[in-house]
């Protein structure tokens, strides 16, 4: 039997899950205020869950809380989406150098060509962002490196609010289908220098698109 502690937490985690999900798919816009009450009465429950939750999504970077207003979605500095990005390439590079060495995990690309099938058939941005954040996490995890593994798992949820933006610029989703099939021939291929060019042109293209989205 669990216990209320548990409980307690499964029920902030569904509803920081949800609440997230509102920020990702542009539900809740940057500086909007988090009323706790709604969201109690929405689950049928008293503040206490929607409170950790919200101290939750405040850990992971997608809400911040602001002195005599409360919790609000974050807005994101052109820096600090800079630097988001930045670090995703980072990342997945040092991803890509560890694949040279050790060699692809043709269970991974499987995976990954599942994924893109899926990203085809996406009717929302929202669904098209998660399925192409775990495309990129097969990459990660292709390393197998639990140090990239993990910090790459910690950009979380503001990495997918940024690509978001991206993926809502029109022309956007079909341009990242066609690079992403060209990603994963190159991988079936074992073509590791050409794919590491068109990895960094695929991330500077999604830097360009935010800017361009957000006027930076």
């Amino acid at each position: 039997m669990k216990s209320n502690k548990l409980i307690h937490n499964a029920l902030s985690n569904t509803i920081a899950e949800h609440i997230a999900e509102q920020i990702v798919s542009g539900v809740l816009k940057p500086g909007e205020k988090l009323i706790e009450l709604n969201y109690a009465q929405e689950y049928g429950t008293s503040r206490a869950p929607v409170r950790e939750a919200i101290y939750l999504l405040d850990i992971e970077g997608l809400v911040e809380r602001i002195p005599r207003k409360g919790a609000v979605v974050k807005e994101y500095t052109k820096n600090e989406i800079n630097d988001l990005l930045e670090i995703r390439i980072i990342l997945e590079n040092m991803a890509l150098e560890r694949i040279k060495r050790n060699g692809t995990d043709q269970s991974l690309i499987n995976e990954m060509a599942d994924l893109l099938e899926k990203m085809k058939l996406a009717d929302d941005i929202q669904s098209y962002t998660q399925l192409n954040h775990s495309f990129h996490t097969c990459l990660v995890m292709m390393s197998k490196s639990e140090t990239i593994k993990n910090m790459y798992s910690k950009l979380g949820w503001p990495l997918l609010r940024i690509q978001s933006l991206s993926f809502a610029n029109e022309g956007n989703i079909e341009k990242s289908i066609i690079e992403h099939e060209i990603i994963l021939r190159l991988l079936n291929e074992q073509n590791m220098d050409k794919l590491s060019n068109v990895l960094k042109k695929h991330n500077e293209d999604v830097i360009f698109s935010i800017q361009r989205k957000l006027n930076l």
